[in-house]
């Protein structure tokens, strides 16, 4: 999380410094990508013959067959991988805070069980690790609630 984020107690961010390192970074992508384009431009035949030899397309005896026998057989392999990985995106995104930018685990319920956030996050602990006297008294306000509600749906 950025500095701005934690210094402000509340967990807001007024976004002016992340909106300016995105940029930055989009810009540091774009100028590596036209890099790399304008490397292959100035030296094709060197990187067409690189990537020829290291992928099995060159000095085989038949027609793309070093390329199956090697890079080629690993490309089930590379789907594998993203499959995996696109589930482990998807485990830490069910069980991380869902304050935006926090990498906490979310592990607190907020607005009924729609949120699960950190305790830096959550409302009630404001900032800080629940303590003792902090956990009775959410859990006897839990139990007044409950009392109340099912006092209200008790037939007269």
């Amino acid at each position: 999380m950025s500095a701005v984020g934690d210094a402000n107690p509340e967990g807001e961010n007024t976004g002016a410094t992340d909106v300016r390192w995105s940029l930055i970074a989009v810009i540091a992508a774009l100028v590596a990508i036209a890099g790399v384009i304008g490397a292959w431009a100035l030296y094709w035949h060197h990187v067409n013959h690189w990537l020829g030899v290291h992928t099995g397309t060159v000095d085989e005896p038949g027609p793309y067959y070093g390329f199956w026998s090697g890079f080629g057989s690993d490309l089930a392999e590379f789907g594998i991988i993203g499959v995996v990985a696109t589930g482990v995106y998807q485990i830490v995104k069910r069980y991380n805070c869902h304050q935006p930018g926090c990498w906490r685990v979310g592990a607190h319920p907020a607005a009924g069980g729609t949120f699960f956030l950190c305790y830096r996050h959550h409302p009630d602990y404001k900032g800080m690790k629940p303590t003792k006297a902090l956990i009775e008294e959410l859990h006897r306000e839990h139990k007044e609630q409950l009392a109340a509600l099912s006092k209200s749906l008790a037939p007269d």
